[in-house]
């Protein structure tokens, strides 16, 4: 019983999960570009079915749902590169890394406050940018 109450009262309150800290090496942006390309589509089905149908409705709570969630990969993504990717030769070579991470996860935010086409598409054009400066780090694009 005593032993019992001791586990409990060690055990971690919260599971947390990050992309491996051993560093691992692996990192890309791919899964941040698609949340954005994700926040997108849903924005642009959210503002095709505002209906009054049940039917309608429900697909109108799943965008919003999956644009939150989507948004949120975008920002997940883009500050574990930044964090354990990027080093000080990357922030030399791209001064404007920083700045670009930074307006990056604003604009996730923002388009989780709104459902504003012009908002995602920026957030589309923020994440690419990004994208191709970590490419180019790496000697460029894999083929597929």
């Amino acid at each position: 019983m005593l032993r019992e109450r001791i586990a409990a009262a060690i055990a971690p309150r919260h599971t947390l999960h990050a992309h491996c800290d051993i560093p691992c090496g692996i990192y890309d942006p791919h899964n941040a570009e698609l949340g954005a390309r994700t926040v997108a589509r849903m924005v642009e089905l959210i503002n095709d079915n505002l209906g009054n149908d049940v039917a309608q409705r429900n697909k109108f709570v799943r965008c919003v749902a999956i644009k939150e969630e989507h948004a949120e990969i975008v920002k997940r993504e883009i500050q574990v590169i930044w964090s354990d990717y990027f080093k000080p030769e990357h922030l030399e070579k791209y001064p404007k890394l920083h700045d670009l991470t930074w307006r990056i996860l604003k604009q996730a935010g923002a388009c989780k406050q709104s459902v504003d086409a012009s908002a995602a598409a920026q957030l589309q054009a923020l994440v690419k940018e990004f994208a191709d400066i970590f490419w180019e780090t790496k000697g460029g694009r894999p083929q597929a």
